[in-house]
């Protein structure tokens, strides 16, 4: 949860590097030749997620912040190296 809070802040706290835009069919469109999963339009920011083979969810952000998710654990990193980690008995950031 808290993983997602932080991705969460990272979507409303900075800008974006490519301009995106909800086109008719209700797909958002980057300039950068991307489409997102989710735009704010008030920050600019945009957010992709894919699932790999193994089930580790990856989220990544226009603005460079990434989380790893699994079964309610995961890795974050923010945008300036800040990494911030959740595990069945421990959570923090370095």
């Amino acid at each position: 949860m808290r993983i997602l809070a932080l991705l969460a802040c990272v979507m409303l706290c900075s800008n974006a590097f490519a301009e995106c835009t909800t086109n008719a069919r209700g797909v958002v469109d980057c300039n950068n030749g991307e489409s997102a999963g989710a735009y704010n339009r008030n920050t600019g920011n945009a957010v992709v997620s894919e699932k790999n083979q193994n089930g580790v969810t990856t989220t990544e952000t226009s603005k460079g912040g990434e989380a790893k998710t699994k079964n309610g654990k995961g890795v974050y990193t923010s945008p300036s190296g800040k990494t911030c980690a959740k595990t069945a008995r421990h959570q923090g950031c370095n």
